[in-house]
């Protein structure tokens, strides 16, 4: 039985391919903020003081220090064997060997305040928009089959991309005005500046930012991303005791932006002081939203007890396009070739509810509290449209949850997508908080989807062929 299985993305409304824009440079005459102090010239292996951060974990910040797991555990004998996430406020002793072009040490915002977590708990961009005097309140669009106007086009992205509504309004007002100046004074076709003909509008500006934002946000947070190059070829290494959310604006804005402004835009008087006008010091708030030692809650396959399944996506995008690699594919056996119709149901993996159900998308909130940015949730893509139960449902683990099918996006087959959040973090389906899945642990490939399910001293290798050797059966 051959068939085709796999998911190219899990967000692609008007079928752009995610290649990079050529960006407007901007550029700024305004002073320039005084640069912090560098960091010195280490001696290799020298050990220096460093404060967990939420979200922290050894494999990141060997990379980021340029150093290993073995030679911070040799200096801090206290970390148990098996830690997953390391806890906020734990001082460490880290091996570090200097690498030159390390940018600032200046954080911009929290990485709490970054994901669509728990800190934006009774925020309505919606309501906020329209209290505003800016030109975004009226502006409207029709994208994804239906109209939008203002906050919710912010609403949109900050639930399905999971990054804080106050964070992008705050990037929009810095760069466009569009909360304080009734007017738009930028060009329509690229207000933020990427000047890309295949994505004119502020709304196609937005899905590739968004994706863009993430792709460095949990690039750093992975320890895959260690530099970035800024528009002129400038390479730039992250300070090491930087936080993911501000090197996911570094890289943004040193991808549109020319070297002065760059500078004013990552200080404390570029997009920082903006937000802080709205919203508040962001460091005033509590945004330990990943905690130490965290752990995924028991999880079955999505399918049912007793059937075999193929393994069709190893670690791929969650949604969008790049890292996060939170999801993994499986399709049912019955398949026989590309999107062809399947009378089985893909099964909840958890107890939960339904939080909230989209196009061919459905959420499972762990928890309970009907609110997707707290707790565990898991994000299923592809479930047929009108198979899946309504919002408010609540399921025990095996109970189904909709139809596999080619719906929701791009798919070369018939599959279901899952992915985690994690008060409203993208969690990786590989590394230290692997998908476990009856006691089946994910790891990466060397690709996108080529990953692999281990237990014991049998794998599993991802094939969307759903040959024999991917197929694996639940409740074993």
């Amino acid at each position: 039985m051959i068939t085709s299985s796999g998911c190219f993305r899990a967000i692609d409304e008007n079928g752009i391919p995610p290649t990079a824009p050529t960006p407007t440079v901007l550029s700024t005459t305004a002073n320039l903020p005084t640069p912090l102090p560098t960091r010195p010239e280490y001696t290799p292996g020298e050990l220096v003081d460093y404060v967990c951060q939420t979200g922290d974990n050894l494999p990141a910040l060997a990379a980021r220090f340029n150093t290993t797991e073995l030679e911070i555990r040799q200096a801090n004998d206290i970390l148990p064997k098996d830690v997953t996430t390391l806890p906020p406020g734990l001082p460490l002793k880290i091996p570090i060997y200097y690498r030159a072009l390390w940018g600032t040490s200046y954080q911009i915002i929290p990485d709490g305040l970054y994901v669509n977590g728990p800190a934006q708990i009774g925020f309505d961009p919606v309501s906020f928009v329209n209290s505003t005097p800016g030109w975004l309140k009226n502006y409207r669009v029709w994208f994804a089959d239906a109209w939008y106007q203002g906050g919710e086009i912010i609403e949109y992205f900050s639930t399905n991309y999971s990054i804080s509504p106050r964070l992008l309004l705050a990037l929009i007002e810095y760069q466009t005005g569009g909360l304080s100046d009734p007017v738009m004074k930028v060009s329509e076709d690229s207000p933020l500046g990427l000047n890309d003909p295949m994505r004119a509008g502020l709304v196609q500006e937005l899905l590739y930012i968004a994706n863009f934002l993430n792709n460095g946000y949990y690039g750093w947070r992975t320890g895959e991303l260690i530099s970035f190059e800024h528009n002129d070829g400038r390479l730039e290494y992250p300070d090491p005791w930087q936080n993911a959310a501000t090197v996911a604006l570094q890289q943004y804005y040193a991808k549109v932006m020319d070297s002065n402004a760059y500078t004013l835009a990552i200080s404390g008087e570029g997009l920082a002081k903006t937000y802080a006008s709205f919203f508040g010091d962001p460091w005033q708030s509590n945004s330990d939203h990943i905690p130490g030692s965290l752990n995924q809650p028991e999880m079955s396959f999505p399918f049912a007890k007793g059937v075999s399944w193929a393994f069709t996506g190893g670690p791929h995008t969650g949604w969008g396009n790049g890292v996060p690699l939170a999801a993994l594919d499986f399709a049912p056996p019955n398949v026989v070739g590309g999107c062809s119709p399947t009378d089985e149901y893909a099964t909840a993996i958890a107890d939960g509810v339904i939080a909230r159900t989209g196009d061919a998308l459905v959420v499972l909130d762990l928890d309970g509290d009907m609110d997707e940015r707290t707790g565990w949730v898991v994000l299923y893509l592809h479930l047929a449209n009108g198979s899946f139960p309504k919002v408010g449902t609540t399921l025990k683990k095996g109970d189904p949850i909709g139809i596999p099918s080619c719906e929701g996006g791009r798919a070369t087959g018939t599959h279901v997508h899952i992915a985690r959040k994690y008060n409203g973090e993208w969690i990786s389906a590989a590394g230290v908080l692997a998908f476990n899945l009856e006691g089946w642990i994910a790891y990466n490939g060397a690709a996108e989807y080529l990953g692999e399910l281990k237990r014991f001293s049998r794998t599993v290798t991802a094939c969307d062929c759903s040959d024999i050797n991917s197929q694996i059966q639940a409740g074993q």
